[in-house]
């Protein structure tokens, strides 16, 4: 066999403040921090805009420390074979008790009272008196009993219901994508509504956790403001693009919606009547941040180590037990015969193949293979070229 040539070390680029304790996981292993690097084999990011960047071809993955990645050109990413990650679950508990507080906070107009009494701030000794002759205006309702309606019961929304029934509330939810680990975790007292018609009918709060879609933005609408029960407080912390904004507008000041509480407000949001205007705190805390750079470091660190996938936003998610052979791991076109001429080119090298796995998503797949004879230390030269040359390959590598 030819002269092989040795690994490289791995350099790794953040474009946010990434909180230390997720930097250290690349402490162990054959990696580098190095932020004026221009192309660097991954990225960690937190909201910083990367639409308008140019890729190195050396770089391998961007991982979001946090759920959504609309800061991130995905689909750009996915021409070029550069796996995205995200981390959702890691901020779930932070925005469960946002939501959780605001539910409770909006429904006694806790917000409203609290901004009133510092207004009697400099009456002096008449702050007593006016604060028990003025608290009627405040008067609100109890949580318990009511229903709760969740729109997605993905990490953040099982959560809250689980949290929603303890504190004696009715719970229904809606989510025709639950996955089987979410139901694993989710209270068998969640009601399930067949439809989101069902859900919007019979709710007097609704707080949803979807991703923002084609088929997501502005699901709060007219006609779905026409199903709610009269004076319905609904909660978004998601994304602001899910609620028509002129329609909400419209019904709060008809008092169809009660109350909007959302953690995404602009200028529109700000004029509107009963609306609560929350900073976008939902995942602000010291717990969430670093949750969130700890997963995001740990699954590039294994996928630069292993090629192993998950929560991957346009990757497939796979996994293949590494044992320290050598792998090759190919993203490709989801189209026939690709694993055959990959398995070929391996073969080409009088190469064993200990162990295989394929996963596609959509129009695209990827491939993991083990090579039984192993390579200390080196990598096999020619091979990724070699793939590479077969149509349909986007990227591949030998690790």
């Amino acid at each position: 066999m030819s002269t092989l040539v040795a690994d490289n070390v791995k350099t790794i680029k953040t474009l946010n403040s990434i909180a230390e304790s997720g930097l250290k996981v690349f402490s162990k292993g054959n990696f580098t921090i190095d932020n004026d690097s221009e192309n660097p084999d991954a990225i960690v990011v937190r909201s910083f805009n990367m639409h308008s960047l140019d890729f190195g071809d050396n770089l391998k993955a961007i991982a979001r420390a946090g759920a959504g990645v609309n800061n991130i050109p995905v689909d750009k990413c996915t021409e070029q074979g550069i796996v995205v990650f995200n981390t959702p679950g890691a901020n779930a508990n932070a925005v469960k008790e946002m939501v959780l507080t605001s539910l409770i906070s909006s429904s006694r107009n806790l917000f409203a009272g609290v901004a009133w009494t510092k207004t009697l701030e400099g009456e002096g000794d008449q702050v007593p008196k006016l604060v028990e002759a003025g608290k009627k205006q405040f008067v609100g309702k109890e949580i318990k009993g009511k229903t709760l309606g969740i729109i997605g019961l993905g990490a953040i929304g099982a959560l809250v219901a689980n949290d929603a029934l303890d504190l004696d509330m009715d719970v229904i939810g809606f989510d025709p994508f639950i996955s089987v680990d979410t139901a694993w975790n989710l209270s068998r007292n969640v009601q399930r509504a067949m439809t989101i018609e069902q859900l919007f009918a019979e709710s007097d709060y609704i707080t949803v956790h979807v991703p923002l879609t084609n088929d997501t933005k502005g699901m709060f609408n007219k006609d779905s403001f026409g199903i709610m029960k009269p004076g319905v407080h609904i909660l978004n912390f998601s994304r602001g693009e899910l609620v028509n904004e002129v329609d909400m507008a419209v019904a709060l000041e008809e008092g169809v919606v009660g109350k909007y509480i959302t953690d995404f407000p602009n200028e529109n949001v700000l004029k509107m009547k009963n609306t609560i205007s929350i900073p976008h705190l939902g995942a602000s805390t010291a717990e969430s941040e670093e949750n969130c750079a700890i997963m995001a470091a740990r699954q590039v660190k294994e996928f630069l180590e292993t090629g192993n996938i998950k929560n991957s936003v346009n990757f497939p998610n796979a996994e293949l037990p590494y044992t320290g052979k050598r792998r090759v791991a190919a993203f490709h076109r989801n189209i026939p015969n690709m694993v055959g001429q990959i398995t070929s080119a391996i073969s080409s090298y009088n190469l064993n193949i200990a162990d295989m796995v394929n996963r596609s998503r959509g129009e695209f797949a990827y491939t993991m293979i083990d090579i039984e004879n192993k390579v200390n230390g080196e990598v096999i030269p020619g091979l990724v070229e070699k793939i590479n040359q077969i149509e349909g390959i986007v990227t591949s590598r030998v690790i």
